[in-house]
């Protein structure tokens, strides 16, 4: 079942092949400020459904994470991210992370969340 997201304006949207079982909320000083909660998905299950002109791109630290906002109003939409759940970056498996708070028709109450301490592991 697809599902669709957007940022506050509607300039960026996006869309998901499935809902996600659960999300991550991640203590590193960007996502909290962010306050996203993030669901993972490969490539292949993520599709940007407006112009990639809409989006902006903030990199920090090791620059390895393309963290994405509309450029419009602000909102973070996605991060494009090595795999990190061997501990190292996995460039070989990328993965896209989805804010779910952006996701259209989708219970986010209805998830569990799990905490990450990433105040710790960048």
């Amino acid at each position: 079942m697809t599902i669709k997201g957007s940022c506050h304006c509607g300039a960026t949207r996006f869309e998901v092949d499935e809902a996600p079982a659960s999300v991550t909320q991640c203590t590193c000083s960007f996502c909290s400020k962010r306050g996203a909660l993030w669901a993972y998905y490969k490539p292949r299950q993520f599709r940007l459904t407006t112009p990639v002109e809409q989006v902006a791109t903030y990199r920090w630290g090791s620059n390895t994470v393309a963290h994405r906002f509309c450029a419009s109003c602000g909102c973070g939409t996605y991060s494009e991210t090595p795999d990190w759940s061997t501990g190292t970056a996995d460039f070989d498996n990328p993965k896209i992370s989805v804010n779910t708070r952006l996701l259209d028709d989708f219970d986010l109450a209805a998830v569990p969340v799990e905490v990450i301490d990433g105040k710790t592991m960048w």
